[in-house]
């Protein structure tokens, strides 16, 4: 059930998820160039965390090693949080993640989250050259969940056998993170905090929070629900250069419905001119209807956003070509919150 209340924008925290975009013509190197500059701005413009995304296989997006990426972004950085949103846990054995993440623990402390997803972040045979001969399909994601986190805790020697170093008696915040229900209703029964990946999982967003808020159980960990929403947001000066900037995401968004994942491409005039009305409507009950516009429009469309959620924190996804118009529309959206 969603709650009645009015949030105040100014006391939402907002936060960036960066799935560091290689532009067409473009290169990984100014790629992450590009992700340590715009993480040095946000910082500055008060954001309160920058996550990066696990997947493989994608050609227009350069953060797969993501413990490597959130190492960069951190060293570039000294304030804001740093983090995965999320690193694709049945892609790894648990040991591995715990030495990874108490390795970024250690140099950069009480600024790593450790967010986490059961998705294999890829397509089938991808996620099979990763995983290989553990073919898990996500089913064992509780399981590795509750290995992971073992690692984390101070060891009791005389039990136990393997441990992390570095990871061991690191106090990391581990969210999980969703599309559906499933990670909802772990969450809930872990008291974890919970992320929900509103930018391509619309309609789930809504029944899913409320399983999470319905079902949570007061941890160690928290006391009570904490829901970070993401959201495709892409502001600008006017509304037409906004619509026109985001028709780069909704290309990339077509490619993937297609078959066919691209590098990010640059803005066109007009959309009708590669879609068809089937692929429109396709992409707009996959993807649903991204936050587009100029500062008011894009406020109103966030409180409205916020207030159905009830999200303790927004994060937001931007996807855009010129890596300059990028920057501002987040300048905007940190204008939005004061």
């Amino acid at each position: 059930m969603v709650n009645p209340f009015n949030k105040d924008l100014s006391r939402t925290p907002v936060s960036v998820l960066d799935l560091v975009p290689i532009v067409a013509g473009g290169t990984v190197s100014q790629s992450l160039q590009n992700t340590l500059e715009l993480a040095k701005l946000v910082e500055q413009l008060g954001f309160h965390r920058y996550w990066l995304a696990e997947h493989h296989n994608m050609p227009g997006i350069a953060s797969a090693a993501t413990s490597i990426v959130i190492s960069h972004v951190a060293r570039g950085t000294s304030t804001i949080r740093v983090g995965s949103g999320g690193i694709m846990l049945p892609n790894h054995a648990p040991l591995v993640i715990a030495e990874q993440f108490g390795t970024l623990e250690a140099l950069f402390p009480g600024r790593i989250d450790l967010g986490l997803g059961r998705a294999p972040g890829t397509d089938p045979l991808t996620a099979h050259a990763l995983r290989r001969e553990r073919r898990s399909d996500g089913h064992d994601f509780p399981e590795q969940l509750a290995e992971l986190r073992s690692y984390f805790e101070p060891a009791d020697t005389s039990a136990k056998k393997v441990r992390a170093f570095p990871g061991e008696g690191q106090n990391i915040p581990i969210w999980l993170l969703g599309s559906s229900g499933f990670s909802a209703q772990l969450a809930a029964q872990l008291g974890l905090p919970f992320a929900f990946a509103s930018h391509f999982s619309p309609a789930y967003t809504l029944p899913a929070l409320e399983l999470y808020r319905r079902q949570f159980r007061p941890s160690d960990v928290l006391d009570k629900p904490y829901a970070m929403v993401a959201a495709n947001v892409v502001a600008a000066d006017t509304v037409e250069e906004a619509k026109h900037l985001a028709t780069s995401m909704q290309q990339q968004f077509l490619n993937l419905i297609r078959g066919n994942p691209g590098q990010l491409p640059p803005p066109v005039k007009n959309m009708d001119e590669l879609w068809s009305s089937y692929e429109k409507e396709t992409l707009l009950q996959q993807f649903g209807e991204p936050i587009i516009g100029d500062q008011n429009t894009v406020k109103k469309k966030l409180e409205d956003f916020i207030n159905e959620t009830q999200a303790d924190e927004l994060m937001i996804h931007t996807q855009v070509y010129d890596h300059n118009a990028r920057l501002r529309s987040y300048e905007i959206i940190a204008e939005i919150f004061q």
